[in-house]
């Protein structure tokens, strides 16, 4: 019997900075507000992608029944994913398949990368996989004098841009299509001088540059949507047609997948292979289901190898509540519901993991080493409207996770941070009807702030921390006490109403 120690939970490596940002959200969310261009191709894509999704959601009677069904295939899974685990090794070994284990983004890298060098290969082809985004595969390749291509669209306009993706399911969605025609003028070799922002002509021209690298590259590299345990299958689904020809033309073929992507039997891959394109795409079925069982002898990779990611994903497995976060399938569908990710983008998050699920995945992945770490703020980047819940196909209660990361990031801190410092004081104003009338009377100050506008810009520290993100409206002329009181006099001390003094 086979034995695999995943490993004690420890905090994911991150040794290409693609895990953690270099400033916090709210930081970083001030600078893509003020880009209207990039909130107006947000808003379009978002808007679009939404409303396709709700037509062809609404088509399926049982929706909510296959919702119901991927939460428990999911919360199964992560109930025995060691054993499922050893299952799928198993499996894929026996099928020609070899399969390599990975701690951390370090290890995988380096296995990859002398899995490339022993095949004596200086380009590789790859299908899109937030797994070696994850580990900074492409950086690691790089450093070892090996070129990797992206063959998803998306990913080719964000690789020629020397950008990074914004979006799990749409990377470029920040893009507009005379963006991506200028990006191809500047970064692509070969390309016609005569090329046009027409969306048939961009998508000849990156077919015209991709042909070339599928026919010469000896060797492939994915990602996996999901893979089956019970006979060590692999599944890509895409929409291009671009990831059958990383599976399939070159000699070795190299897959890097996160753990949490096994499901236990086909019968349980049929539900997620109709959860999964409506919420992502908005598409009754995907365009390209690949699928792929070992090795067949004279028929496409004749050498395949598997690479099991961990990089804290066992630190997430550890938390009874937070492990929810690894029955995500990256189908999108938080962030285009977002109201927060609509108007700043994916990198203000930092993190290849951006939006909802990425606020309360990303955390959990690295840790948070104290109040200054800047994935400390991602589980705020929320307006906690439940949007996000609604939206998930696999029913994951991201605004339960956003307030709990919040509680522990708060019980963490070492010392009082100005947030503390303000919330410490409301509890005190809170206390008694005395108090609270009190902080009643010195908030009409703030009417003096707000002046002719109306909205309070700036305050002094510690509520700088608040209006350095947004603005406040100025506090009414009244407040419900003194309205109820002028509406509804002393009535309250009668019994016909709601207390409006000093036991309200």
């Amino acid at each position: 019997m086979t034995t695999v120690q995943l490993g004690m939970p420890t905090v994911a490596s991150d040794p290409h900075g693609h895990l953690r940002g270099t400033e916090s959200f709210p930081k970083a969310a001030h600078k893509a507000l003020a880009d209207t261009q990039l909130r107006r191709n947000l808003g379009h894509a978002t808007r679009t992608i939404r409303a396709k999704r709700a037509a062809v959601v609404g088509e399926v009677d049982d929706w909510e029944e296959l919702r119901r069904a991927g939460e428990s295939i999911k919360a199964d899974t992560m109930a025995r994913l060691p054993e499922l685990l050893v299952q799928l090794e198993e499996q894929v070994t026996a099928r020609g398949g070899h399969v390599h284990w990975a701690r951390d983004a370090e290890e995988a890298n380096r296995i990859v990368v002398d899995l490339v060098r022993g095949t004596g290969a200086d380009e590789v082809v790859k299908v899109k996989s937030m797994a070696t985004q994850e580990t900074g595969l492409n950086e690691a390749l790089e450093a070892a004098g090996v070129a990797a291509f992206e063959t998803d669209l998306a990913e080719l306009i964000v690789q020629l841009s020397h950008d990074r993706p914004s979006h799990f399911l749409v990377p470029a969605i920040h893009r507009n299509r005379a963006e991506i025609r200028e990006i191809f003028l500047r970064e692509m070799p070969g390309v016609d001088p005569a090329l046009t922002d027409e969306p048939r002509r961009l998508a000849m021209a990156a077919r015209a540059h991709l042909r070339r690298k599928f026919l010469t590259a000896k060797v492939g590299i994915s990602g996996v949507n999901f893979a089956v345990a019970e006979t060590g299958t692999l599944s890509v689904v895409e929409s291009e047609g671009n990831g059958r020809m990383c599976l399939t033309l070159p000699d070795t073929l190299i897959t890097v997948m996160g753990v949490e992507k096994v499901v236990p039997t086909w019968s349980d891959l049929e539900v997620f292979l109709q959860l999964l394109p409506r919420s992502s795409t908005g598409e009754r079925m995907n365009p390209y289901t690949s699928t792929w069982t070992g090795v067949t002898p004279g028929d496409g990779p004749q050498t395949f190898h598997l690479v099991l990611l961990d990089n804290g994903r066992s630190n997430v497995l550890a938390s009874p509540d937070g492990r929810q976060a690894l029955h995500c399938i990256r189908c999108s569908a938080c962030l285009n519901v977002c109201p927060v990710y609509e108007r700043t983008g994916g990198h203000a998050y930092g993190s290849i993991y951006p939006g909802p699920i990425g606020a309360v995945l990303s955390p959990q992945l690295t840790g948070i080493s104290g109040p200054d770490d800047v994935n400390a703020s991602l589980p705020y980047a929320s307006s906690l409207c439940g949007a996000c819940f609604d939206a998930c196909p696999v029913r994951i209660d991201i605004p339960h996770l956003l307030v709990q990361q919040r509680a522990e990031a708060v019980a963490a801190h070492t010392r009082p941070t100005a947030q503390d410092l303000t919330m410490q004081a409301m509890a005190i104003a809170m206390t008694t009807p005395a108090r609270f009338k009190f902080a009643e009377k010195a908030l009409g100050l703030g009417r003096v702030l707000a002046g002719r506008k109306g909205r309070i810009t700036g305050l002094p520290w510690p509520m700088s921390g608040w209006t350095n993100a947004r603005d406040l409206p100025a506090p009414p002329q009244e407040t419900f006490r003194q309205w109820w009181s002028r509406t509804h006099g002393d009535t309250q001390r009668s019994g016909a109403g709601p207390s409006t003094g000093e036991d309200a």
